[in-house]
């Protein structure tokens, strides 16, 4: 067989690679981890050591959600669920430290550990059907090897004579019923004769002794990718914070509040709609603006005042609310603008313009929006130039009046003066670190809101010190979706969804078009890799593509589909920047519905605008 070693940070997800833990996970993982190492006696049994890994995952990671124990006679699991009657996720084989007959080696595989974990593995494969099982692991507490439940079910679930032996085996009809007896007479002939490659992840934590015991907090980061690893998000393969399928409801609900709506669920619908009578709050977005629609009596002024509803009362709701839409998308946009303008600057906080200093009232927002994000520098106004030097110019129809506030209401109209109660489950804190009660002003409550959440927190491999929960673009695209479909309760498309739909058809389409072409018949995208000869052509044929989507919402499908194009180019070997020069020392690919790019070592890419190369790519 062959051996394929791969270190903690090359087995993780890319996309996961770049989501920051906060300093409290990482203390935490020390403190457990250190622990571990301390508790270890070579004098003690293996069950001893078993307990010591069971507490170390459990008060790590897994404890509640996750029920970590023995099963029957595999030596350790983790469920995917937080009972015992869950399914299996992760099957462990605990040695202790100094049993180095039976337990594996990077050099050998063939020994005891390794044999039980495909015993245990094709017990709840095949036994008990579970196709659940995401890893495999054989540790001695130091040393650590993770394998994934794909290459067991490739190479032992789906081998017909094994399998065969192995249910022979559990039904008492071989020559003995004593597990040894399959390890030796089964299991490990099987092993031997296994040509294809293994691959497997292995660390060893005496490796680690020296960012885990000192006091150097910037060491800390090399601890990033063993934290990942043992992770639910890696062994179980949940989730993680900049998945884009995920909704922060927290961050939903409070948002909301402060607009002055609630989600509400009308057979398998679910649906936004104003606060019940009695529920609303003069002072929330929606409510402010309805009052001063009907006071200013702005409906008059719409030329089809039908198509926003059949009573005044739907027509100020619906105006009101498509108004409220507007301003929020142009604020959340810009809190990434923000975010991403600081992070591109090392952390300058003189790139933050999104607060009370900047933005004292409803009018300074007004003046942002049209006097500054649709103006080129030299173009704006000199009372807005210094508040907002360090804001770029955006040639965004975002930022241009729309043709219902041009009749109705711009934000400038709301006042400033109104206040809302804050959210029994708002992310707020006081000074005393419980969550922050009573009324605040809603521009203020607005902004502190979007403070508490970290919406820059992906990029490089650091400790995020700010315990802020992520809010990434693509979490930003399901909200806008949602609110945006509240009529039909549409449903924003799930990126693992478009990012299938994008490869399959785009490289489908990809090759068709050069078939056409050049009269080539090529049935995938290696075949037409080995006969592309002139790279500019290539480009051109590639470019000439034409993708559209006729029900856009917050560009989602679009945006994926375009990471997909890169993606091919880079596949074929044909990536260039915009002087034709090719990208060969980078490896683009779409993960995640992300689009990764590492360096030759595997790095990530990280954008520095004062860097030429990084421009360039």
């Amino acid at each position: 067989m062959e051996l394929k070693e791969l270190k903690p940070r090359k087995a993780l997800n890319k996309a996961f690679l770049k989501v920051k833990p906060n300093r409290t996970e990482i203390e935490g993982f020390k403190t457990n981890l250190i622990a571990l190492l301390d508790r270890t006696n070579d004098t003690e049994s293996e069950e001893f050591h078993k307990n010591l890994v069971i507490d170390f995952l459990k008060k790590t990671y897994y404890d509640p959600n996750h029920y970590i124990n023995t099963k029957g006679r595999n030596d350790l699991v983790i469920h995917n669920g937080n009972t015992a009657k869950s399914s299996v996720g992760v099957i462990i084989e605990a040695k202790k430290p100094t049993n180095k007959a039976e337990m594996i080696t990077t050099k050998k595989l063939n020994a005891k550990a390794f044999q039980e974990l495909v015993l245990y593995y094709l017990r709840e494969r095949i036994t008990h059907k579970n196709l659940e099982v995401k890893h495999l692991v054989a540790t001695n507490i130091n040393e650590w090897f993770i394998f994934d439940a794909t290459l067991f079910d490739r190479l032992f679930a789906q081998n017909k004579n094994l399998v065969k032996q192995f249910t022979e085996f559990e039904g008492g009809r071989l020559a003995d019923t004593k597990t040894d007896f399959f390890y030796k007479q089964i299991a490990e002939p099987f092993i031997a004769d296994i040509t294809a490659e293994i691959e497997f992840t292995y660390f060893n934590i005496q490796d680690y002794q020296k960012p885990l015991r000192n006091a150097d907090k910037a060491d800390d980061n090399s601890l990033i990718a063993l934290f990942k690893l043992l992770s639910p998000e890696h062994l179980l393969k949940l989730p993680f914070t900049n998945d884009s399928n995920s909704l922060d409801k927290r961050f939903y609900s409070e948002l909301l509040h402060i607009i002055g709506l609630t989600e509400t669920k009308e057979g398998n619908k679910k649906l936004i709609e104003r606060n019940k009578s009695g529920e609303r709050h003069s002072g929330t977005i929606l409510e402010d603006a309805i009052i001063q629609l009907d006071s200013l009596d702005k409906l008059s002024r719409l030329d089809k005042p039908n198509q926003f509803g059949s009573t005044s009362q739907e027509r100020l709701f619906n105006v009101a609310l498509e108004l409220s839409i507007t301003w929020i998308n142009r604020i959340l946009f810009l809190k990434l603008l923000e975010a991403q303008l600081i992070t591109y600057h090392k952390g300058d906080k003189s790139y933050s313009f999104l607060n009370l200093d900047k933005i004292k009232n409803y009018d300074d927002l007004n003046s942002l929006f049209f006097q500054v994000l649709a103006r080129k520098y030299s173009d704006r106004n000199d009372d807005v130039k210094k508040a907002f030097e360090n804001v770029p110019y955006l040639n965004s129809s975002l930022f241009e009046p729309t043709d219902i506030e041009q009749v109705t209401l711009f934000i400038s109209n709301l006042k400033d003066d109104k206040k809302i109660p804050i959210i029994s489950t708002t992310v707020l804190k006081n000074d005393q670190g419980k969550k922050q009660t009573g009324s605040l002003n809603t521009l203020e409550y607005l902004f502190e809101f979007l403070n508490a959440y970290d919406f820059s927190s992906e990029g490089s491999e650091e400790i995020q010190e700010d315990n802020k929960s992520l809010i990434n673009a693509s979490v930003l695209g399901l909200i806008f979706e949602k609110i945006n479909g509240y009529k039909d309760g549409s449903f924003f498309t799930p990126g693992f969804i478009t990012m299938y739909m994008c490869r399959e058809t785009i490289r489908k389409a990809v090759v068709q078009k050069f078939n056409e072409t050049k009269k080539w018949n090529c049935k995938d995208i290696e075949e037409l890799y080995d006969k592309i000869e002139d790279r500019k052509e290539a480009n051109k044929i590639v470019n000439s593509i034409k993708i559209c989507d006729p029900a856009v919402g917050s560009g989602h499908f679009l945006v994926s589909a375009l990471n997909e194009m890169i993606a091919v180019k880079n596949d074929l070997k044909i990536l260039q920047d915009r002087d034709g020069k090719r990208l060969k020392e980078y490896q683009v690919e779409v993960v995640n519905d992300e689009l990764i790019v590492t360096d030759e070592e595997g790095e990530l890419f990280e954008y520095n605008p004062t860097n030429k190369e990084s421009q360039r790519i």
